[in-house]
């Protein structure tokens, strides 16, 4: 075993002399191809090749449609829910502050009101939306339903319903909701995850003790719209968008129709 260990120059040739040892050096670290990042890229190059609307979507016989918005909107959202849109119900709600800047945020639709033409949706009224509600009672709400290319945007003046309105819904809503209601605070600075956790925990306990407990301050909203437009995306950009404008006071049901350009 030593003579096959010797090497393979054989046993009558000399070895050569081991050469001196040259000084180590750490290799650089090479990070695996595997979790190498690609490089960031523009929001252009992100979007190149992906058009929106690029797909099969409904159309929208404008003709057709009903004298009043309310129930083509409330038709729009069935069918949205039929398709399995995501989130139906969610929309955007817009203000404006003190100083007139617009601000916006994503709510959840409580109810509509088809012959009225007004859309429900509660908030608290010490928020930012309910101060900015209450210094300046009109909003805009846009919602937009991807899967079948369809917007619907409203404009109006907001009213705000009695307090046993706004109990009654809240009494509808689900416990980590009404738990959430009761936290409040709404966007107010938070200190850490910790200090929202036991603001949760004192809250449930409320609710536990208390089962018909309402939120202080909790509203409810009706957006009575002065203007609807009805979107109705196409893939070759010849969008259908009917506008609905109403021709009275709120309490008057009569609306004019105009199609515009895309």
């Amino acid at each position: 075993m030593a003579a096959e260990e010797e090497g393979l120059t054989g046993p009558d040739e000399a070895r050569p002399a081991p050469e001196p040892e040259a000084e180590t050096r750490p290799e650089p670290a090479v990070e695996p191809a595997c979790e190498r990042r690609p490089e960031p890229r523009s929001v252009p190059e992100l979007l190149l090749g992906r058009p929106p609307m690029a797909r099969p979507l409904p159309s929208f016989d404008h003709e057709a449609a009903p004298a009043e918005p309310g129930p083509l909107f409330v038709d729009w959202l069935a069918t949205a829910l039929d398709a399995g849109v995501l989130d139906p119900q969610a929309f955007t709600l817009s203000t404006v502050d003190a100083d007139g800047m617009p601000d916006a945020r994503v709510l959840v639709l409580r109810d509509v009101d088809a012959a009225g033409t007004g859309w429900n949706f509660s908030a608290a009224a010490d928020s930012p939306k309910g101060r900015q509600l209450a210094d300046h009672p009109a909003a805009a709400l846009s919602v937009y339903w991807p899967q079948l290319g369809r917007q619907v945007r409203v404009r109006g003046t907001v009213e705000r319903a009695a307090d046993v309105v706004a109990a009654a819904e809240f009494a509808t809503r689900t416990p980590a909701a009404r738990v959430g209601a009761l936290v409040g605070r709404q966007s107010e600075p938070l200190a850490s995850p910790a200090e929202y956790d036991e603001a949760v925990a004192v809250a449930r306990r409320r609710l536990e003790a208390h089962p018909d407990a309402v939120a202080p301050g909790h509203a409810v909203y009706t957006l009575w719209a002065h203007e609807v437009e009805f979107w109705q995306g196409d893939a070759q950009r010849r969008h259908v968008r009917l506008r609905y404008t109403r021709t009275g006071p709120v309490s008057s049901p009569e609306w004019s129709r105009t199609l515009l350009w895309p």
